[in-house]
């Protein structure tokens, strides 16, 4: 305990591109890459399949075998790919190793579950609500935005929580690959032995404090976009509906009572 509070402590450790700040930067910033693709990819064909229902077993089935795929392989997989263009592309064949490799592998692995919701989150919307719309002439394409999304736009952020803490500790075991991020203090702390185990914990805490921190925040922004009729808590409706029970009871009674009579 007193090795990491002095981790923490120790002004080196908050300066420099070695310093906490940086590898948390590193850390965001190719996080935030990754769910922003991942989103640009999952996002339009989960609107697609959840507004038409075509394609939708296929696609669900494969967004889950590529839950089924260990992060690690999802690193070392493209591996071979990405160094051999780099001649090609004219790319750094550094850049090929240590960015692109993790890059793909968080994005892939974000994309299952925000396919899966934006798809549970369409099909989620009442179909009536949807008879409507058609029946006062909205277009599809209308029907989608003004009607589906606005509905389901808090199932589709709750994929977005789960996608962005996958990415998160993904990101993390990119450090295998001479990567940075917070992971590079885990993975510094293994090669210095019995020496490095406050650089692990501390680089543990930090991950840990940063996924903590931004569901928090998805979770606010989740709860801001629920519609407020379904913010209500369900002891409220199950008290309405025992007392209408009551009431029904009691009428049913007196009329029994009145027919005996």
């Amino acid at each position: 305990m007193d090795g990491i509070i002095a981790f923490f402590a120790d002004p080196q450790n908050w300066q420099g591109t070695l310093g906490i700040p940086n590898r948390l930067v590193e850390h965001l910033q190719i996080s935030l890459l990754a769910v922003a693709l991942a989103v640009l990819i999952a996002v339009p064909i989960g609107l697609y399949i959840g507004h038409t229902n075509r394609g939708s077993s296929l696609a669900i089935n494969l967004a889950n075998i590529g839950r089924a795929v260990p992060s690690y392989a999802m690193m070392v997989i493209p591996l071979p790919l990405t160094l051999s263009l780099a001649p090609v592309l004219g790319y750094e064949p550094t850049f090929g190793l240590v960015f692109l490799p993790p890059f793909l592998a968080m994005t892939f692995l974000a994309i299952p579950p925000l396919l899966v919701a934006t798809y549970a989150g369409l099909r989620s919307v009442d179909r009536e609500l949807i008879e409507a719309g058609r029946g006062m002439g909205l277009k599809e394409r209308q029907i989608l935005s003004r009607i589906e999304l606005p509905l389901a736009s808090s199932i589709i952020v709750g994929g977005l929580r789960t996608a962005t803490l996958q990415v998160i500790a993904t990101a993390t075991i990119a450090a295998i690959l001479g990567g940075g991020g917070l992971g590079r203090f885990i993975f510094d702390g293994l090669n210095q032995g019995l020496a490095g185990r406050s650089s692990i914990y501390a680089g543990a805490i930090l991950v840990t404090v940063l996924a903590v921190g931004v569901d928090l925040l998805l979770a606010m922004v989740q709860t801001r976009l629920t519609p407020r009729a379904l913010r209500k808590r369900p002891t409220l409706g199950l008290r309405r509906s025992l007392g209408t029970g009551a009431t029904t009871a009691r009428g049913a009674s007196m009329e029994s009572g009145e027919a005996q009579t």
